[in-house]
């Protein structure tokens, strides 16, 4: 086997892992959130939309992995790294949106309104 060949099944592994995370992620979220109406209660809207979500940020950025991989050792030329960028815009977007629509508030503004996080302990940055 080539180098290429090598680097395609890569890829096809990085878009089967990412593939598997939307499908699988989606549906265990949704399964957990059903999991109340067998108690008689009502059905987890906002737990099921927030736990889809984050399967869907994550398969993204898996499938963001394939592509970069893909157009930096299979098709290294002009056009596939204008459509890598294309890609990579578009679905860097679709995960800034999905990450506002779960959060309620951009990043930026996220510790101002929820405080600082566990991780964090207010000194700033490490001095390097």
């Amino acid at each position: 086997m080539h180098f290429e060949d090598w680097m395609e099944l890569v890829v096809h592994g990085f878009e089967a892992v990412g593939v598997a995370i939307l499908a699988i992620g989606s549906a265990v979220a949704l399964v957990n959130a059903s999991l109340p109406l067998l108690r008689h209660r009502r059905f987890a809207y906002e737990r099921a939309r927030q736990s889809v979500g984050r399967a869907v940020l994550l398969g993204l950025e898996v499938l963001i992995i394939a592509d970069i991989v893909e157009t930096i050792t299979i098709e290294p030329t002009t056009e596939s790294a204008l459509v890598l960028a294309t890609i990579v815009l578009v679905r860097t977007f679709l995960s800034f949106s999905l990450e506002i629509e779960l959060e309620g508030v951009v990043p930026w503004r996220r510790a101002a309104t929820t405080g600082p996080r566990a991780d964090d302990d207010g000194a700033g940055p490490i001095p390097g």
